[in-house]
């Protein structure tokens, strides 16, 4: 109590602050320095000296040269650290004053008040490095006249100032040619490579087989399945189609065995080739009545080139269309002997209805598991593909998938795609809960940062740091890429979209309820054929129409698809509104038959012209009301309602519509040939003798896409 005392007082105790004002101490300055008088101290008129200037704040500001004469005699014993406030942050400083101030030079900040950031600067990315919330970055930015969103860019001289600001030091680095993303922590991040190298051959265990169902649509797959697992998800399927891969496992004499039911229509062809990618043995599935069909052909295809083993599954033999030896006979074309007829195709006669053959055709699936004798590695880090995801209402991003190796438990840390996340549940097959789930098995998974694409790796990973740091490095590469090489408009571009006819589009908004569905329906899309008009996809996503969607088609003037969607309230009340058309599927090919429609009824009509007779004019009469034609019907008819030409030496000089057509005194509606008759056409007047008056009719006809 002494010292404050004694800080507030002269030398006669009297206050030195003018007017009785109390003096102001900080308290940062009062505990960083101890009161020391000094012997240099500026002396007051009255011959009594002030007190250090370091623990006062005087009431009435003295001139510049007095101020900066007062801080240059400031001498603490101990440094004092600076509190300056966001006010006094914002006030102009010279780099001569920082280390004044309180705020270290240039070159002496520590290592952890540096930034090392790589342009571009996104807002977000900056507030997330400076530890503070992206609406105070915007706030700042507004005070320099700067407006920008929480992802736009930054200038990096700004950036620096804004650094500098909140105590940081902003380096920029140079990105290097062909350097697609940075580090973002600076320790090292677990690449997948590594969690892929399968350990010692003793670690290795036998693994359930994962088969996969192929074949034309309406073939019998979904209902073969039905019958495998003896439940009734066949007769609930929309359309008779399987919409959906779906993945399940059954026991078989001890045997667990693992089925993909892909689609078998044409238009699921990404979806197929995804299955036969990550599975062991392909059911071709061939109706005994219809034989191999296109799809048929396309699915063989497909396992051929997965190099997958192949079993032929003959259905609905019992049928009283089925002939059997005309489907291997068809088999054989394609490459697939069978075993009975000296090749090694196995072919097994089912019936899914009677449930024939189904025996049979598991002790083969289970005969060739051995043959191919798969094995998983289950010590090693999980490793699973994703099969299908989709947005759940309340739940998030959610994904089913295939373990490939290792064992997935949760509480386990990932990287999936694009994204990151942590298992918080796993869902098997039967919609029960598990706590782990190893190789070959079919898993349903909570948990993720994001929605990934359908056949993404998921890798299990060591930290939730690592999974984080992974997830952002890959995010920031396409965010980069996109910002880096942008995409402008030029004359060059703009003349060639003008020069010759103008190419229509349909803009279309896409919404699915799957990933798998999206793609598919894209891939359709883009496989319509036309030279006339073509499909630009303004947006495609997965989920619920959104208001956000709607107001997306307003803008661009598009059309709103739904495939196994809904529509949120709003979104349907903003799109009546506003005359947005939205039209919801459940089955692909009606959508694609509704998108071909679209596109005819956006064509233009073709006019065909059809001749319908002509006449010669013999002689030209002088009228009040212009001059007329005499003319003689050489071929066909002339029709009132139709149109008609002046020929003259072969070469067309008036092309017009018929004003008057008449026979001696009256108007008629026609003249057919032999006759003759009185045409004026339109406002044409220089009729010549031996002119040919060609008379035709336009019909408009629908052009095609081909």
């Amino acid at each position: 109590m002494a010292t404050r005392l004694n800080s507030r007082k002269g030398e006669g105790g009297t206050p030195t602050g003018r007017g009785g004002h109390r003096a102001v101490c900080s308290e940062a300055e009062h505990t960083a320095a101890p009161v020391r008088p000094k012997t240099d101290s500026p002396v007051a008129p009255s011959g009594k000296a002030t007190e250090p200037l370091s623990l006062i704040v005087p009431e009435r500001k003295d001139t510049k040269n007095a101020e900066r004469e007062k801080v240059s005699k400031l001498r603490p014993l101990a440094p004092i650290t600076a509190r300056t406030s966001a006010a006094s942050q914002e006030s102009k400083i010279s780099p001569s004053h920082v280390e004044e101030e309180g705020t270290p030079a240039e070159g002496n900040f520590p290592a952890s008040k540096v930034l090392h950031i790589k342009p571009p600067i996104i807002v977000r990315e900056l507030a997330e490095k400076l530890g503070i919330k992206p609406f105070q970055i915007i706030h700042d930015l507004m005070k320099l006249n700067i407006f920008a969103a929480i992802n736009q860019t930054v200038e990096p001289d700004i950036a620096s100032k804004l650094c500098k600001k909140h105590g940081f030091h902003l380096e920029r680095e140079k990105r290097k040619a062909g350097e697609g993303h940075r580090k973002a922590v600076p320790y090292s991040v677990l690449t997948p490579p590594i969690f892929f190298t399968d350990r010692a051959s003793e670690e290795l265990r036998p693994r359930a087989p994962i088969i996969t169902f192929m074949g034309h649509v309406d073939h019998g797959k979904t209902s073969l399945l039905d019958a495998i697992r003896k439940t009734k998800v066949a007769a609930g399927e929309v359309g008779g189609i399987t919409q959906h891969i779906g993945a399940y496992s059954i026991e078989r004499d001890g045997h667990r065995i693992t089925f993909l039911d892909t689609p078998g229509h044409a238009a699921f062809t990404a979806m197929r080739m995804r299955g036969a990618n990550i599975t062991d043995i392909v059911v071709l599935v061939v109706a005994a009545d219809d034989g191999l069909m296109p799809q048929t052909i396309e699915a063989i295809s497909h396992a051929r080139a997965a190099g997958v083993t192949v079993i032929v599954a003959i259905s609905k033999v019992d049928l009283p269309a089925a002939n059997i030896d005309r489907v291997k006979q068809q088999l054989q074309g394609q490459g697939f002997t069978p075993e009975d007829w000296g090749g090694n195709t196995i072919c097994v006669s089912v019936s899914a209805t009677q449930g024939t053959g189904i025996n049979e055709l598991l002790e083969m699936m289970c005969l060739q598991a051995e043959i191919l004798e798969l094995k998983a590695n289950i010590r090693a880090p999980a490793r699973c593909t994703v099969i299908e995801a989709q947005l759940e209402p309340g739940r998030g991003p959610t994904a089913t998938l295939i373990v490939r190796a290792g064992i997935i438990k949760i509480g386990q840390p990932f990287v999936c795609g694009n994204y990151w996340g942590k298992l918080r549940q796993l869902i098997n097959d039967d919609a029960k809960p598990i706590r782990e789930a190893g190789p070959s098995t079919p898993v349903k998974i909570f948990g993720l940062s994001g929605l990934p694409s359908a056949g993404d790796e998921l890798i299990v990973v060591d930290s939730e740091r690592s999974a984080k740091a992974f997830s952002k490095e890959k995010l920031e590469t396409v965010r980069t890429n996109k910002l880096a090489v942008p995409q402008r408009a030029t004359l060059e571009n703009l003349f060639q979209s003008l020069a010759g006819d103008q190419k229509k589009s349909l803009q279309v908004v896409l919404k699915a309820d799957v990933q798998g569905s999206m793609e598919a329906i894209i891939a359709s899309l883009r496989e319509i054929p036309s030279q006339k008009i073509a499909v630009e996809l303004i947006h495609a996503g997965v989920g619920p129409i959104s208001e956000s969607d709607v107001l997306l088609a307003g803008a661009s003037n598009a059309i709103i698809i739904g495939f196994g969607t809904k529509v949120e309230n709003s979104a349907s009340g903003i799109a009546k509104r506003e005359g947005i058309q939205i039209k919801l599927f459940s089955i692909i090919y009606e959508l694609i038959d509704q998108i071909k429609e679209a596109m005819v009824g956006m064509l233009d009509p073709q006019l065909r012209e059809t001749v319908i007779g002509h006449a010669k004019v013999r002689q030209v009469f002088e009228l009040s009301r212009g001059k007329v034609a005499g003319c003689v019907i050489t071929d066909g008819r002339i029709i009132r309602t139709a149109r008609a030409r002046i020929l003259r030496k072969g070469q067309p000089i008036y092309d017009g519509s018929i004003a008057t057509l008449r026979r001696f005194q009256d108007d008629v509606k026609e003249v057919r040939i032999g006759l003759e008759c009185g045409v004026k056409l339109g406002d044409f007047s220089e009729y010549s003798l031996e002119d040919t008056i060609e008379c035709y009719f336009l019909e408009k006809t629908q052009q095609f896409l081909e």
